[in-house]
């Protein structure tokens, strides 16, 4: 299979700070790859590196077949971005918005107008499609933004948080679209600060730290390396979360964890099902009221706390910087990145 995207020794500096510190990547066609880290890690740089926003201090990138340091131009009539808020005119409608970066991207008026009707029609927004972008709701302004990112149909598209803020009915539809895009042969790099999103879209996942890839592999491999399954209960109040805690460590294979506030305790077991009844037999027999129990595989969550050491969060900031060029936007062929 090809590799649409490859990026090998990324390097970039802001001053002290070193925000990529040779980054490797590679995304085959029509594939996603989910890009994970926490606050300052480095996600946003490494995007607007690879969309020709910036340029690295070292280190080589090739999209599409085209070296977009040496030809950004060309890079960027294969490119489509959509950046962590939607970057549409709230003035025009959602029609007048995509009709606009259709002549941006020289397609000429005709085929401009056909294929803003086309894409709104496509996003669910025709019957909004002549109300100014202000009426719309987040939802429909990320949806926008999005089809913003596919008028000159880009056969590698790089989505930077694209569901952050989104109430979880958007996201599942912001899902569905990408879902779309991938079944028509779409190659995609994905940033998200929600570990279900790259569970569920992502074919293969790197997560990043301080600038630098410290894990990689699809979602099962990556959880597979904080251990098996998880057996998890909460017992009726205090007085049964001692005698609880002392039963499941007979079955754990690791630290027990006890949450005194919600009278909970979780253990990492080998044997699955059988330490779950074992256990379960256990606790009936000293008499322990259990009101919830099940065993769990480990989360991405659980993955990204293992490797980074803390929870993943909202990005406030160019990877934890503040200054010009905090939102990104779609890429258009005159050379100028559209706010």
């Amino acid at each position: 299979m090809t590799d649409v995207i490859r990026a090998r020794g990324l390097v970039k500096r802001y001053g002290d700070v070193t925000a990529l510190d040779g980054l490797d990547l590679t995304v085959p066609e029509g594939s996603v790859l989910g890009l994970l880290g926490p606050n300052g890690a480095g996600k946003t740089t490494a995007v607007r590196i690879l969309t020709t926003l910036l340029e690295p201090d070292a280190g080589s990138v090739e999209v599409a077949g085209v070296d977009v340091l040496a030809d950004p131009q060309l890079g960027r009539e294969r490119i489509g971005l959509s950046g962590q808020y939607a970057a549409v005119d709230e003035h025009l409608t959602g029609y007048e918005n995509l009709e606009m970066i259709g002549r941006l991207y020289h397609l000429g008026l005709k085929p401009s107008r056909a294929r803003a009707r086309q894409l709104l029609e496509r996003f669910d927004l025709a019957e909004a499609g002549d109300r100014p972008v202000k009426t719309y709701s987040g939802g429909m302004r990320r949806r926008l933004d999005l089809a913003g990112a596919l008028v000159a149909e880009p056969p590698v598209l790089f989505l930077d948080e694209p569901t952050t803020g989104l109430d979880p009915r958007s996201r599942t539809t912001m899902w569905e679209v990408i879902r779309e895009l991938l079944r028509h042969g779409t190659t995609l790099l994905l940033t998200t600060q929600y570990m279900e999103e790259a569970d569920q879209l992502a074919d293969d996942i790197v997560v990043i730290d301080h600038g630098r890839a410290i894990a990689h592999g699809t979602a099962d491999e990556l959880k597979a390396q904080v251990g098996g399954e998880r057996l998890e209960l909460v017992v009726a109040g205090p007085a049964d979360l001692l005698t609880a805690q002392g039963v499941l460590a007979g079955v754990a294979v690791g630290d027990v964890l006890v949450d005194e506030d919600t009278n909970a305790v979780a253990v990492p077991v080998a044997g699955g099902a059988r330490d779950l009844m074992s256990a379960l037999r256990n606790l009936d027999a000293a008499g322990v009221e259990v009101l919830d129990v099940g065993l769990r595989r480990p989360t991405l969550d659980d993955v990204f706390l293992t490797l980074t050491g803390h929870v993943a969060e909202p990005d406030e900031g160019v990877d934890g910087e503040a200054g010009p060029g905090r939102t990104l936007g779609r890429v258009a062929t005159g050379g100028e990145a559209e706010a």
